[in-house]
């Protein structure tokens, strides 16, 4: 039979039965830089790595990211079922929505190990409204005198907020705390007890902080500890792509000088200068044969 009358039969074009794949210049240096991309964060799916991609300098579209994504076998995370917010009977929220920088923070403590067995304890403090992380810091006790010197120094560089949210931890209802919070007119939000999703937002970045950084850990000491929260404290603010905020991080305005890259600039001597950049981080544009070597 030929294949005018097979295409006929099956009214398939004749056009589409002779195709061939024009495989793209790009492809395999592409395919390397997701790679790379997925191998050095595990938990991002292929829009994140899209994202990491766009801001490394390659002109692709999540489509195609997706194409190679799946190709390679690489993971895709499963997704989660949707959740409905908390509403009152009157039609009121539950909790106090941000609506702009400083409107409202929240706080609460993250456990984690050390090599030794000893338990050491994360203070994060995030901006609801921006996403940002204002700080991680970890400690093996804390008190409250601790808390507010924390909250100061961070309220030093970022200003005073309006309200903060919190638990019911005995570092966040102690007077000394709640004392000080009123002397510089910050309102004090306490979720109710055993509701830990009144305190969304910090819960959904503890659960980041746990799954991506200190789940793949073995901490030391606690000075590694400190330091390498505080290398993922910057990466998360300048790099990580925030889905909530279509794709792009919280505070990518502290990456776009040299001098303020902190963290970032150690992390991009070592890591960003690799084939996941077009021009494979030396400012000239490479062959797919460069790339790959």
């Amino acid at each position: 039979m030929s294949e005018r009358h097979a295409c006929r039969l099956f009214h398939q074009p004749r056009g589409t039965q002779r195709y061939q794949l024009q495989r793209r210049v790009d492809e395999d240096a592409l395919t390397q830089a997701i790679v790379a991309l997925a191998s050095e964060y595990g938990r991002y799916g292929y829009r994140r790595i899209t994202a990491l991609l766009r801001a490394a300098g390659w002109q692709v579209g999540k489509d195609r990211v997706e194409r190679i994504w799946r190709r390679e076998g690489l993971k895709v995370p499963a997704r989660q079922k949707p959740r409905g917010r908390l509403w009152l009977n009157d039609g009121s929220c539950v909790r106090l929505r941000p609506e702009r920088v400083n409107h409202v923070w929240s706080y609460d403590f993250v456990s984690v190990r050390t090599y030794d067995g000893r338990t050491a304890r994360l203070l994060n403090l995030i901006d609801e409204y921006s996403r940002e992380c204002l700080l991680i810091r970890a400690e093996r006790r804390w008190s409250s005198a601790r808390v507010i010197e924390a909250l100061a120094d961070v309220m030093l560089v970022k200003g005073v907020p309006e309200h903060i949210r919190s638990d019911n931890g005995p570092e966040f209802v102690a007077r000394d705390l709640r004392k000080w919070l009123a002397g510089i007119h910050t309102r004090t939000m306490y979720i109710e007890p055993g509701s830990p999703w009144e305190n969304g937002y910090c819960e959904s970045f503890n659960s980041k902080l746990q799954d991506e950084f200190l789940k793949g850990e073995i901490f030391y000491s606690m000075k590694e500890l400190r330091v390498l929260a505080g290398r993922w404290q910057h990466h998360y603010n300048t790099v990580r792509p925030h889905s909530s905020l279509g794709y792009r991080p919280p505070a990518p305005s502290t990456v776009l000088t040299k001098a303020s890259q902190g963290y970032g600039k150690v992390e991009s001597t070592k890591r960003f200068p690799l084939s996941h950049t077009p021009d494979c981080g030396y400012g000239q544009l490479s062959t797919p044969e460069t790339a790959l070597h």
